[in-house]
């Protein structure tokens, strides 16, 4: 009898959290909506902009699903969701009654509708499924949710969709700007029947029924960590990035962290700025800028620089010209035709353009290969970088106008002179106060000729220029300098904070002897870097004898405090170890290979590498070695750089020429740290009183790798795989010879699994005194060599 009670007692719950046909959501009615037995998701309408409202399926404020998708779905608020008798669900304008999205289940025999606390929507015949969200996603995949060949993301422009080689996003379902075949792969992937999935802890991962396991796609970075109503999601945003969201319940309604994000530049995201949009970076914003090439465009829409731009003039029937674009290139992602390929110098690229009745834009790479590329397609998508060694053209009526600064039209004439008339007064006003305040200030003190040394304009160096800060400035923000955050061989570090309530890091540098014009102009090239795993360069302070950057803070630190501390303070679990490994890799990649001059760090350690609030590895104090002079540079960093003994290559006590490669050796010192929690040089008798560097490779021969592995770590969370490929990078890039370590590109491709890597040779101090050098590493050569060339 109780038995029978229990069983009507449930259906009872389950009829209660069904939806009846017949039922409707009004967009008028916010707090109206159909939830989750649990009340984790709810369907209703969420209000984006003025009078903008989408029919979306909700977990913590933030939409997962919408009728219709985005802009697609998009109504006012008179607008109407229904689930009519015949079992279609619709999305209708309210105030003209048509028909906006559906479901297309009429006549299926549908009996009721429910929202799952999977936060899936079913359209059920009894308790048989018909239709379902998860099989019709939108711009959003749930864990538990299968995304196969048959499904699609798409927001604007942009869509994803499953390869037999991998995943790819592609803006207009034509221009494919972003590959993977996975992270743990070796190899292409030739997939038969390829499907996603979203796992709770935020593992995105590829199947195949031919696969004995998942390939990993993407881990987010607090994977690992078990927070109580966290909802970690994959979502194509509208901006053409993929991104792996976390949202917590006791973070705050709409709140949601990014975790991982697939292109790491957003100027890399073909179409950002629309078509013949300029992406650039600029010295006041961490996010991209659109823009357009010149004066001879106009913008399509004032209030969104995003939608791109229009010639004034078209080019059909008129004189036409090369408009330059110095240190700019235009997107190509698609193989390119040999026709649209052309070795030419620099002057010959435009002119082939000029020439040729159907090219639209060329771009010369400038980087002593000769490559002039031919566009010919009607859409251009640009990015424009101080890094960058191309210049690009673009074919233009005459006469080709000048390049305005993130301008995006000029004003009617009566405006303009308007403007002239008030920066003229404005000029005239100001020089006669500075000259009045020079005599004043003069007369009152003797000068001194740090005094007079010369202010220059930002238009005196190259754009990306950050924030000029005078000393008392500083001096007042960080409060007489008086909270250190830590000490290096360049200087201290202050915490301050701005006057806009930003937290920053401010460093006292030492030893500078450049002047102040070329310290305003190396600091000028630092600023120009922009990479997701470098510290922000915000400002400056050049000002007589003092020489002070200024950085945003990090939350969480420096490296060394998390692996070196006491067992009861926090503990890194792999993943983020693991993490923070292939974000320093990707940073020092970027500055050796991907800036127009190569930028050597010449003090990688764990002290300069800090942690963000959510664990991401941020280099900071790269580019330093630029403001310093080298010789001078390798003086302090043998005699007096504190902490830093244990990371110098062998060439600096050698005194041979410094490459890249001694970051490399650096890299592979920290890299032995994060996976052992040990200091690389320690020696103890866990060690057999060896170097620990020395020691760990015994270890690794014998095959113990276990005991290398920081004892602190949870043994079940490790991953082994990973741990034996970092291992044996971490060997590879200590190697004593400059020419057997890798560049830091082949590391980032071995970490990520996409590079083999050969058993790496011992460190010759291991076979000192017992043989040459140069026969312990016969048996290697092969390997090695493959290895240097790349």
């Amino acid at each position: 009898m109780f038995l029978l009670l229990f069983i009507l007692l449930s259906a009872v719950s389950v009829v209660a959290d069904d939806i009846s046909p017949g039922s409707t959501l009004y967009a008028s009615n916010p707090e109206q909506s159909w939830n989750s037995p649990n009340n984790s998701f709810s369907l209703s309408f969420i209000q984006e902009s003025e009078n903008t409202y989408f029919a979306a399926i909700i977990y913590n404020g933030n939409p997962i699903w919408k009728a219709g998708g985005d802009p697609g779905g998009a109504v006012d608020s008179s607008a109407a969701l229904r689930f009519l008798p015949d079992g279609n669900l619709q999305l209708v304008a309210g105030s003209t009654g048509s028909l906006v999205w559906q479901s297309g289940t009429s006549g299926l025999g549908i009996t009721s509708a429910s929202l799952e606390d999977s936060g899936n929507f079913v359209l059920k015949n009894g308790s048989f499924p018909i239709w379902t969200t998860f099989d019709n996603p939108t711009d959003t995949i749930l864990p538990g949710q299968n995304f196969t060949v048959d499904h699609v993301l798409r927001c604007g422009l942009y869509s994803f969709r499953l390869l037999r080689s991998g995943v790819a996003l592609q803006w207009n379902d034509s221009i494919v700007y972003y590959t993977s075949s996975g992270i743990n792969t070796t190899g292409s992937l030739n997939l038969t029947s390829p499907s996603l999935g979203m796992q709770p802890v935020g593992i995105f991962s590829l199947y195949d029924p031919l696969l004995l396991t998942p390939v990993i796609m993407a881990r987010d970075i607090d994977y690992g960590e078990v927070i109580d109503n966290t909802l970690r999601f994959v979502k194509l945003d509208c901006d053409g990035n993929m991104r792996i969201y976390s949202s917590a319940m006791s973070s705050g309604r709409g709140s949601k962290v990014v975790t991982w994000t697939a292109v790491s530049d957003q100027c890399q995201v073909f179409g950002y700025c629309g078509r013949f949009g300029v992406c650039r970076y600029d010295e006041f914003n961490v996010n991209p800028t659109c823009s357009c090439p010149s004066e001879n465009f106009d913008p399509i829409d004032p209030r969104d620089a995003r939608k791109g731009c229009k010639r004034k003039v078209e080019i059909q029937g008129c004189q036409t010209t090369m408009l330059s674009l110095n240190n700019a290139l235009f997107l190509t992602f698609q193989p390119e035709i040999s026709s649209d390929l052309f070795t030419a110098n620099i002057r010959a690229c435009p002119s082939l353009c000029l020439a040729d009745t159907s090219c639209v834009a060329s771009t010369s790479l400038a980087d002593g290969t000769g490559v002039c590329y031919m566009k010919r397609s009607a859409f251009i998508s640009g990015y424009q970088s101080p890094t960058f060694t191309s210049t690009s053209y673009v074919k233009v009526c005459e006469p080709a106008m000048p390049n305005p600064p993130f301008s995006s039209s000029r004003s009617d004439k009566k405006s303009e002179a308007l403007k002239i008339a008030v920066v003229v007064l404005g000029c005239s006003l100001a020089l006669v106060i500075l000259v009045v305040g020079f005599l004043w200030l003069y007369r009152r003190s003797k000068p001194k000729y740090e005094s007079l040394l010369p202010h220059y304009s930002v238009s005196d160096y190259a754009s990306g220029v950050p924030v000029q800060f005078s000393y008392k400035e500083l001096q007042r923000e960080t409060k007489g300098f008086k909270e250190k955050l830590g000490e290096g061989g360049f200087g201290c570090v202050y915490k301050g904070t701005l006057s806009n309530k930003m937290a920053v890091a401010v460093k006292q540098l030492e030893g500078i002897g450049q002047g102040e014009k070329q310290f305003r102009m190396e600091v000028a090239t630092i600023s120009s870097t922009h990479h997701l795993n470098l510290v922000r360069l915000i400002g400056f302070c050049s000002e007589g004898r003092h020489r002070l950057l200024v950085y945003e803070f990090m939350k969480n630190g420096s490296l060394d405090s998390f692996l070196f501390t006491s067992k009861d303070k926090n503990v890194l679990n792999w993943a983020h170890r693991y993490s923070i490994a292939l974000g320093t890799a990707r940073g020092i990649m970027y500055l050796h290979e991907e800036c127009r001059d190569c930028i050597l760090h010449c003090d990688i350690k764990p002290e300069n590498i800090l942690l963000d609030e959510n664990y991401n590895a941020r280099i900071s104090d790269f580019g330093l070695a630029k403001l310093l002079n080298l010789n001078d540079h390798k003086h302090r960093s043998l005699i007096t750089v504190r902490g830093t003994r244990g990371y110098l290559a062998p060439e600096w006590a050698a005194n041979l020429p410094i490459t890249s490669k001694a970051d490399v050796y650096s890299y592979g010192m920290v890299l032995l740290e994060i996976v052992s929690g040990k200091r690389n040089f320690e020696v103890s008798p866990a060690t057999n009183h060896k170097k620990f560097t020395l020691w760990a490779y015994e270890e690794f021969e014998k095959g113990n790798i276990e005991g290398v592995l920081d004892k602190q770590l949870i043994e079940s969370d490790i991953d082994m795989v990973q741990a034996m490929r970092v291992i044996k990078v971490s060997f590879w890039c200590i190697q004593e010879r400059p020419s057997f370590r890798p560049t830091m590109g082949k590391v980032v491709q071995m970490l990520e699994g996409i590079a083999d890597i050969h058993k790496p040779p011992p460190p010759v101090a291991l076979v000192e005194g017992s043989a040459p050098a140069s026969s312990v590493y016969s048996s290697q050569m092969s390997a090695i060599s493959s290895l240097a060339s790349e």
